[in-house]
């Protein structure tokens, strides 16, 4: 599933071709990826023609594109293999494709904005906007101290300049939980899947079932700085592509996992130490880690 760089950079790109622009018409040829629009694909289809972008935003892995007006915008949840793509007005349709809206933006002219979707667990809908309860920017992309009602529930997420650090801290403080676990609690702090999880910790020296309350404050706001660090690193290489199903707006794959550490890297060498990388089973998915390295102590660090 894409994480926060790789649904980062869509929205980077989508941004310059979007943003102002005018949607003309939309096709909908697949109502399957309309199921967080439950009004329908007509109603979809009346709230977006007409209507004018004012931003590409996003918050942890959810994506969304305000209307002019402030009141709605236009939701997408990419899922498992869910792609927004910039095409040529009269482009072939693509394989998977389920939308296409139509637009005519003042200084680049009409282009089509295509969602496809090979294994349609993305979704696209129209969804409300209601104040962030911080008075802060809704997310990474727009001004806007508004939020769509479906992503209203996840946290920020560590780019986020309005991502609370102590709050974080004190919270993985307080819980038993596995701290890979907590990682990946998008309530808890948004945009982090199990690649960057792993990677992330493998960079902390932690090992990946240590609990909260065994991961002093000085451990936990190291681990912060290195989740950042891997985050950053990933989207300037375009995100983490391991097959066709994540790509960029474009249709290129990015190269992060030419740099991974440990995910994916199961009996290879650590790179900092040499032993072998373990994987383990995790939460119906795999963890990847140093045994050496990420020792899982009794006391605190």
């Amino acid at each position: 599933m894409p994480e926060l760089p790789e649904v980062e950079v869509v929205r980077a790109g989508l941004a310059p071709a979007v943003v102002g622009a005018r949607i003309t018409a939309v096709d909908v040829i697949d109502e399957r990826a309309l199921t967080r629009h439950p009004a329908g694909a007509a109603d979809f289809v009346s709230r977006l023609e007409g209507a004018r972008v004012a931003a590409a935003a996003r918050r942890g892995k959810f994506l969304w594109l305000p209307l002019e007006g402030d009141e709605q915008a236009l939701m997408a949840h990419l899922g498992m293999s869910g792609q927004m793509l910039l095409r040529v007005p009269d482009a072939a349709p693509e394989r998977h494709e389920r939308v296409r809206l139509h637009v005519e933006h003042p200084a680049h002219g009409r282009l089509a904005v295509v969602f496809s979707d090979q294994r349609t667990f993305g979704s696209l809908a129209v969804d409300e906007l209601i104040d962030t309860p911080d008075a802060a920017p809704g997310g990474f992309g727009t001004p806007l101290a508004r939020i769509p009602t479906q992503a209203a529930h996840i946290a920020r997420d560590p780019l986020d300049t309005a991502f609370d650090d102590a709050g974080f801290i004190a919270t993985v403080g307080r819980r038993s939980s596995a701290i890979k676990r907590l990682l990946l609690d998008q309530n808890l702090v948004s945009g982090i899947g199990n690649i960057y999880a792993d990677e992330s910790l493998w960079a902390s020296r932690i090992h990946p079932e240590t609990p909260g309350t065994r991961l002093s404050a000085r451990a936990v706001r190291r681990l912060l700085g290195e989740v950042r660090l891997v985050l950053e690193k990933a989207l300037a290489e375009g995100g983490t592509s391991f097959d066709a199903q994540y790509v960029n707006v474009n249709g290129q794959a990015g190269y992060f996992s030419r740099h991974l550490c440990v995910y994916g890297l199961a009996g290879q060498p650590c790179p900092r130490c040499g032993t072998p990388i373990r994987r383990v089973a995790f939460m119906n998915r795999s963890s990847h880690f140093c045994p050496r390295c990420q020792r899982l102590r009794k006391n605190s660090l």
